[in-house]
């Protein structure tokens, strides 16, 4: 990234325009971030590979306070990252082995991140509804899913990694939708420290994956971290204020638009 004043002043205002979105709505910043680099001219590769390092170093602080407070249950943790690191790993590795040029995959990831955006904003529509739907005094369809949690938690670790290395999206709500599901009387709080706690590790090694390709761009992550740590602070203070039946609407309405962009076009 060319260290220009002008484009520095502009990259450290986009990281604050969505740390400050990440602190009032608690919507993961890759949602966000990649589409705002994308528009600002950055190759998808560069803006996904750089968007996961921003990710796991924002989230990083959020995680070791979620731990110390007790909220992480580590045994659901490994079993989702048993699925998720592996399959990070084995996506960069892929994207390394099937194309010479970035350009070639380039397609495939502004694809996964259309698709993952339109699931990311179709989870934040109806988690109400899933969280019915897994609530263990219903007759839930998904009764038969809840009794081998242990299996189907990997698997979807191995969902969420593929999914998360091509489009640096869904580590939070999608993670949050499958520990809903998967164990519905897991503690609210607990299920936002386990879920934390799981896209920490996840996003830094795809993040880390990106980086050997030469996806990441340093400047431009400074410039972002230089933006967003404190703004996040900023928007954690004023959601409480703010109601969240104009910021919901707001947001999914947004990574549906995006997403739809993204996957069509």
């Amino acid at each position: 990234m060319p260290l220009l004043q002008p484009e520095l002043l502009l990259y450290i205002g986009a990281g604050a325009l969505v740390g400050f979105a990440v602190g009032l709505t608690g919507v993961g910043g890759g949602s966000l971030m990649t589409p705002l680099l994308l528009l600002f001219g950055f190759p998808p590769q560069v803006a996904i590979g750089t968007d996961l390092l921003y990710a796991g170093i924002t989230k990083s602080s959020g995680m070791v306070m979620h731990a110390r407070r007790g909220n992480v249950d580590w045994t659901i943790l490994k079993r989702m990252a048993a699925g998720s690191i592996p399959a990070a790993l084995l996506t960069a590795t892929a994207l390394w082995l099937l194309a010479s040029d970035a350009g070639e995959y380039a397609p495939l990831l502004t694809t996964a991140l259309g698709i993952t955006l339109i699931v990311t904003a179709l989870v934040l529509l109806f988690k109400h509804r899933l969280q019915a739907l897994a609530n263990p005094q219903s007759a839930s369809i998904m009764g038969s899913v809840q009794q081998r949690p242990g299996a189907w938690t990997v698997a979807m670790g191995i969902l969420l990694g593929i999914f998360v290395t091509l489009s640096s999206v869904g580590a939070g709500a999608i993670g949050t939708a499958v520990l809903l599901i998967l164990y519905p009387a897991l503690a609210p709080v607990k299920v936002v420290g386990t879920d934390l706690a799981h896209a920490v590790p996840l996003t830094l090694v795809a993040g880390l994956g990106h980086l050997a390709l030469g996806h990441v761009d340093p400047g431009l992550l400074l410039a972002l971290l230089m933006g967003s740590l404190p703004a996040i602070y900023i928007g954690t203070h004023v959601g409480h204020r703010v109601s969240s039946h104009i910021m919901h609407p707001l947001l999914v309405t947004v990574l549906l638009a995006l997403g739809v962009k993204y996957a069509v076009f």
